[in-house]
């Protein structure tokens, strides 16, 4: 069964491992979160439980919201994300969630909405090699031919210029290197995506990665 907390990017830094080892880590504020909802097969089809997450004015949420809230006992929440084929006997509205539920070690999958870039060339955006730079080549840093003349159209999925980022991506097999629960903070070894502030959801690994 699946577990999960929604968190905040806090930012980057490093600790260092007992034998020295210096370690790349981002700061994860992932708590506390509140049980909202639960949803169950009989009733919506699937099975998962509705997190809240984040501190949020009552002026600025709807009614419908707030009530939705008010009837789960739960404060004014800015976030609200479903986790999806969870054990919801462990699970009661109202509850709250915290950072305890991971253990250092364990691995996770992250995911988040990468830095939007704006409209970008092929160069940056795919990686593409640039044309000669000398006077009169006339394609520095455009992607050059794409293909036939026919069917006279620009096929679907072509490499081209366009919006960059701005994307949900998820980052697997994470390792949690230090959960602080004093704090309501996860550290987590290397990079996960978007921008610090930004929302990301934690949850355990779909997958284990097999190391050789």
């Amino acid at each position: 069964m699946r577990k999960g907390l929604l968190g905040q990017k806090i930012g980057m830094t490093h600790i260092f491992a007992e034998d020295g080892t210096l370690i790349p880590v981002t700061v994860i504020l992932a708590g506390p979160n509140y049980v909202v909802q639960k949803k169950t097969p009989e009733k919506d089809g699937y099975v998962a439980v509705q997190l809240g997450f984040g501190v949020q004015k009552e002026q600025r949420l709807t009614r419908p919201l707030l009530g939705h809230l008010k009837k789960a006992g739960v404060p004014p929440v800015r976030y609200l994300r479903e986790i999806r084929d969870v054990d919801l006997d462990r699970y009661e509205v109202g509850q709250t969630v915290d950072v305890d539920i991971f253990a250092p070690g364990e691995l996770v999958d992250v995911t988040g909405t990468s830095k939007g870039k704006g409209t970008q060339g092929p160069i940056k955006r795919h990686g593409f090699a640039r044309g000669r730079m000398s006077h009169g080549s006339g394609f520095h840093r455009t992607h050059g031919s794409i293909g036939a003349v026919g069917p006279y159209r620009v096929l679907k999925g072509m490499p081209h210029m366009g919006r960059m980022g701005n994307e949900r991506v998820t980052v697997q097999n994470l390792e949690i290197v230090r959960v602080i629960p004093e704090e309501h903070v996860l550290l987590v070894r290397g990079s996960v995506p978007g921008p610090r502030g930004g929302l990301v959801i934690i949850r355990n690994a779909a997958r284990k990665l097999i190391r050789a």
